[in-house]
């Protein structure tokens, strides 16, 4: 399985130089969704073992342990289904880094706007010129601002531009805002994850009734709303 190959590279090399091992192999377990016991069992060790290398009690792991680590870590992902795998294949197959796409999926089905926000909580405060999305990218958005050219801008829309473009790490949505005044065309709606409607920047709307995309604010948690996303069709 490729992708699966890829993904464990992947992981392996990020806990492997990672100068903090132990706490990046604890961020992949965790949104890997997996308790400390469980990959205990699936490792053949004590849950102590696990617990001592996530917090450098124990000395760092070798590229031996790491392996047979992530290896534990999709093993058990792929008997759920494999909802991570895929997630991170997509993120991976799009070439994005899993720090700046945090999820980027299409649907078998278009999804009226309304229902997506009502599936993430989200609060729209313009309406937009279309009615729908059929998929949904969610990014960082600093980390998107500072490190993408406009031309990977425009591979976050995936196939396209019918999606939802979800912002997260937002104070007032201006920079995310501003970003999207160079690209052409935007994306049928846009999402300041973290944020009340009160809280965002006054002119946004008016930028995004300039362009007519579907402007929403969701003060979801960041982990409920991914949750959320992924249920979607």
């Amino acid at each position: 399985m490729g992708e699966r190959r890829e993904l464990a590279e992947k992981i392996a090399g990020e806990i492997a130089l990672s100068d903090d091992p132990g706490g990046t192999l604890r961020k992949w377990r965790t949104d890997f969704e997996v308790a400390q016991t469980e990959l205990a069992d699936e490792l053949g060790v004590s849950p102590s073992v696990v617990s001592d290398y996530e917090s450098g009690r124990r000395e760092s792991p070798g590229i031996g342990v790491v392996k047979r680590t992530v290896e534990a870590l999709l093993t058990i992902d792929e008997r759920r289904g494999g909802s991570h795998i895929r997630q991170h294949a997509r993120v991976l197959s799009a070439g994005f880094d899993a720090d700046i796409v945090h999820d980027l999926r299409e649907y078998p089905t278009a999804v009226p706007v309304g229902d997506f926000y009502d599936a993430i909580g989200a609060t729209e405060i313009v309406s937009g010129a279309q009615e729908t999305v059929a998929g949904h990218t969610v990014i960082d958005s600093i980390q998107a601002i500072s490190r993408l050219s406009s031309e990977e801008f425009y591979r976050l829309y995936g196939q396209s531009t019918n999606r939802a473009l979800v912002f997260t790490n937002v104070t007032s949505g201006e920079g995310a805002m501003v970003a999207l005044r160079v690209l052409n065309p935007t994306p049928n709606a846009v999402v300041l994850q973290g944020l009340d409607a009160d809280a965002v920047w006054q002119h946004a709307g008016d930028l995004a009734r300039i362009d007519g995309y579907s402007l929403a604010a969701c003060p979801t948690d960041l982990d409920e709303m991914l949750a959320r996303v992924r249920e979607l069709p």
